[in-house]
């Protein structure tokens, strides 16, 4: 038997197509249960590497015979050693190219739709953290919204379509991701774009984005409108393209809302956010489609793989929106949510240009799950 691997890619088509797929996870229990990789149609079994030094005879019967079989671990070296004891035992099975390290940087392109003037609207998935990043692309020029350190997918795709990344926007600064935009606009000549309420500290030149700016991409005129919308953090803007598309940052998701509290200041902000949700979403057209940065649960990708629901939609269904009493909006935003994400201070002394850690201490930073919502 063989020792096959499987890409972050291929098990991105198995997510979005809903396939089945057998994990085995080789890391220790507490990193399984504080981050792994999810499918609709996944099952799991997390036995860590060191138990299987004597080999893999105790977990036989525990493998299906009519699933194919991955065999995860966090960088690799670990589910290699497994896949092959599993094989010797006559089992066929795949190990995760580059690990959790791996899944966690790969980065899925969707095209979400056409523009009414020609041009393009992408997401860029991040199917292991929960991250979207997006492009608006018209007439061979780009804008790039919210995008992650791993610059080289998007200056790489701007190429194959033909097109030159002229600007570069953060809806906000985050702080449970490191932002590529500014490296990004460095590495293109593009000009890039922050909220200045959220670049107070910043080290580093940038363009003030403002309520209300409109910046036009290509020669067919696409607008991309700012909309000041604080609440997550107090700089935090929102973008309506082509008045067909709201790109609302980490303010609105598709199953949830923004938490107001990465910077230590929940209760000052939860009045900011339940006014940006409440009243200046609320005088949004209904049919505006909803492209937020995060997803927080598998079951949100759409059959295509993109994230994305009607304004309306989300203000029937989603609970965050749907809180008449503002004392219980307040306790559950400022009182109800989930751990800080990994090294956010960290993070978000990166993304001012505070500290300039080197890519493997970025790449542990970042380790972990999406936590940019109130549960």
């Amino acid at each position: 038997m063989t020792v096959s691997m499987m890409a972050s890619k291929e098990v991105t088509k198995k997510v979005i197509n809903k396939e089945p797929l057998f994990i085995l996870d080789v890391r220790n229990e507490s990193d399984f249960n504080d981050w792994k990789m999810e499918g609709v149609n996944f099952q799991y079994l997390n036995v860590p590497y060191f138990e299987l030094l004597d080999g893999v005879s105790g977990i036989i019967d525990m493998l299906p015979k009519d699933k194919d079989i991955l065999v995860v671990c966090a960088k690799e070296g670990s589910s290699v050693m497994v896949a092959e004891m599993l094989s010797e035992a006559g089992w066929t099975v795949f190990y995760l190219k580059g690990g959790m390290k791996a899944w966690s940087e790969y980065l899925e392109p969707i095209k979400v739709g056409d523009l009414n003037d020609g041009g393009e609207l992408y997401q860029f998935v991040r199917i292991g953290k929960g991250c979207l990043s997006y492009m608006v692309v018209s007439n061979g020029d780009a804008a790039l919204i919210d995008a992650t350190r791993m610059t080289d997918v998007y200056v790489d795709f701007a190429d194959t379509v033909g097109a030159r990344i002229t600007h570069v926007f953060d809806t906000h600064l985050h702080a449970d991701h490191i932002s590529g935009g500014r490296h990004i606009a460095e590495k293109t000549g593009a000009t890039y774009w922050l909220p200045p309420k959220d670049a107070t500290e910043v080290a580093f030149e940038y363009r003030p984005l403002v309520d209300g700016n409109d910046v036009v991409i290509g020669n067919t005129t696409i607008h991309i409108q700012a909309l000041y919308s604080p609440g997550h953090t107090i700089g935090s803007t929102s973008f309506i393209v082509d008045e067909k598309y709201l790109l609302s940052g980490d303010i609105l998701f598709i199953d949830s809302i923004g938490r107001p509290d990465l910077a230590g200041k929940a209760e000052d902000w939860v009045g900011d956010l339940r006014e940006t949700l409440y009243s200046k979403y609320r005088a949004l057209s209904d049919e505006l489609i909803v492209l937020p940065a995060h997803f927080m649960i598998i079951d949100e990708l759409n059959e295509d793989g993109t994230i994305a629901k009607n304004l309306g939609a989300l203000f029937a269904e989603n609970h965050g929106l749907n809180m008449q009493d503002e004392e219980e909006f307040r306790k559950m935003v400022t009182e109800n949510l989930p751990p800080q994400p990994n090294a956010y201070q960290e993070i978000r002394e990166t993304n001012m240009g505070k500290i300039a850690p080197d890519e493997e201490k970025q790449r542990e930073m970042e380790i972990g799950p999406n936590r940019c919502a109130v549960r």
